[in-house]
């Protein structure tokens, strides 16, 4: 069970607690990424995140990394699309000092070595761009999302993580890391009066702005889009995908399960027909990502040129099938006690306990006891399947987006998907 406690500042605090481990599992969580930065500020919730770690206004970086060290902690942060985390992982007794490091990174940077982390962060920027594997699925978003934020890699562009003066990294930070923005959540051998009182003695008094509101959802005008990049690499880097659920959706569950059947494991169909079957692909699968007020559908495979024609085809005879032949009730059953087992494990973990907890309060979203998540698992038919199905994955409004040698070959390639005039073409 867990506990939530939202102070006076504004600031919430969530716990859960695990008698059996010794360790606990801390993060402060705050309301912002990489979709509530404008054109002018893209990449710096990244450059931000960084930052932290250079020290505040009472630790210099070094202190930081030795205190740590000392208590054989683990220390780290990440940014996403809606949510920045800065989190940590100690045993018990460590607690108090950890959240003091925390807290004061967070609240208090003092924003040293602006430059170098610019450096470091620019050959950050140059090895994504050498990696197609992972460009791929930014190249993806901007095709299903256009020039909303949704659609930009959150890693942010060279030029504003370069140019950015440092009063206005001063200024983002100042406008978003206030404590009616921020949840703190904790699991472990976590004593939740205890961390409230850290809290209340160690974050800043002072109300914060309420959570921000979420950015205006982009249009959805129903079109697909092509993007492709060229590279001379040894595969085709390819991902299909369009609009998918957010987060707040009641058939989250049932899209979970489709995605287990369609791409998301080793016994899926797509990894079968492509990769077991006829060997087209080393890694090939499916993936669903949620935001609050809408999400994205996808898969991914890479494949060298002279398998490129008949894996895209075999793709678009899964998609086709996925729409037009029932899921089986062995299939669905398979699927669920996945889902069910991969949740039960996950939750002998701190960490995913508290990463569960930090971005669905921070969301708005219910905590859910895991009797409620697998009732909602199983209550999943296969018509809500079908349902889905015929709506998020139909061939011809997929996007695609393709990294490799040659933009012909991959527009060959996807006349197996679709007819070539539903789509729009754009070479970035």
């Amino acid at each position: 069970m867990h506990r939530l406690t939202t102070l006076d500042s504004g600031v919430r605090v969530v716990t859960e607690a695990m008698p059996s481990v010794r360790s606990v599992a801390l993060g402060l969580w705050i309301g912002t990424g990489s979709r509530d930065e404008t054109d002018a500020q893209a990449g710096l919730s990244h450059l931000l995140e960084h930052l932290l770690f250079k020290g505040s206004a009472r630790y210099e970086s070094l202190e930081i990394d030795q205190l740590f060290d000392a208590m054989g902690g683990e220390l780290n942060a990440g940014t996403g699309k809606e949510t920045t985390s800065v989190y940590a992982r100690v045993i018990d007794e460590h607690v108090p000092d950890a959240f003091d490091v925390l807290a004061d990174i967070v609240f208090r940077p003092a924003f040293r070595e602006i430059d170098s982390e610019r450096a470091v962060i620019l050959e950050e920027i140059a090895m994504y761009e050498d990696d197609p594997q992972e460009k791929v699925f930014d190249v993806l978003g901007h095709a299903v999302f256009g020039d909303h934020p949704l659609g930009r890699a959150i890693i942010g562009r060279a030029q504003v993580i370069a140019q950015t003066p440092p009063v206005e990294i001063a200024a983002f930070h100042a406008a978003r890391y206030v404590p009616g923005n921020v949840v703190i959540a904790a699991a472990g051998a976590v004593e939740h009066e205890a961390l409230v009182e850290l809290v209340a003695e160690r974050v800043p008094a002072e109300s914060g702005a309420a959570a921000r509101s979420t950015p205006p959802a982009p249009p959805n005008d129903g079109s697909a889009t092509r993007r492709f990049e060229r590279k001379d690499t040894e595969q085709y880097h390819v991902c299909l995908g369009g609009r998918g659920l957010s987060r707040h959706d009641d058939r989250r569950f049932a899209l979970r399960v489709l995605d287990t059947i369609f791409g998301g494991t080793s016994s899926s169909r797509l990894f079968q027909e492509v990769r077991e079957r006829r060997g087209l692909a080393y890694a090939v699968y499916s993936f669903a990502n949620a935001y609050q007020d809408t999400g994205q559908v996808g898969l991914y495979l890479g494949t060298r040129t002279d398998n490129l024609a008949e894996a895209m085809a075999t793709v678009g005879a899964e998609l086709r099938r996925l729409t037009e032949e029932p899921v089986t009730d062995e299939e669905l059953h398979r699927a669920k006690e996945n889902l069910r087992g991969r949740i039960v494990l996950s939750l002998e973990s701190t960490g995913a306990r508290m990463n569960r907890l930090g971005s669905e309060v921070l969301a708005g979203g219910p905590l859910l006891s895991l009797d409620e998540v697998v009732g909602r698992i199983e209550a999943v038919t296969t018509e809500d399947l079908a349902l889905l199905a015929r709506e998020l994955w139909v061939p011809e409004r997929l996007s695609a987006a393709g990294i490799g040698p040659d933009e012909g070959r991959f527009e060959e390639a996807l006349r197996a998907l679709a007819p070539a005039e539903t789509a729009r073409s754009a070479v970035g």
